[in-house]
């Protein structure tokens, strides 16, 4: 699936520029940029032009995957209270947060109904 480009504003001060790079979608712009860079071969590793050769396109996916299964995304997810007070109480055991015991069950959750 394509993604939609995100139009450039145009700034007035660096800092303003640096304000909107820390935005949501300055961040997603970076992370195109990013990516786009690295697959065609243009990602460059300092102001002398030092550039990384293209990187395999398999590697590259494996190595997506690898930060995927590390990068979180906030979501809004309703819960019974039930769930939350049997979290809250496990994660008191055991010294966690309970919003930890509660990404823990999702994912081992899913591992089990994927296998």
């Amino acid at each position: 699936m394509h993604r939609k480009s995100t139009e450039m504003p145009s700034f007035k001060s660096e800092a303003e520029e640096a304000d909107w790079y820390a935005t949501p979608a300055g961040r997603r712009q970076t992370q195109r940029e990013f990516e786009r860079a690295i697959k065609d071969g243009t990602l460059m590793v300092n102001a002398k032009g030092l550039s990384i050769p293209r990187t395999d396109p398999k590697i590259l996916a494996e190595l997506l995957a690898r930060a995927k299964e590390k990068a979180t995304q906030p979501i809004s997810l309703r819960v019974s209270v039930a769930d939350i007070e049997a979290a809250k109480k496990i994660a008191a055991k055991r010294g966690v947060g309970y919003q930890t015991i509660l990404k823990q069950a999702i994912g081992d959750g899913l591992k089990t109904r994927s296998a």
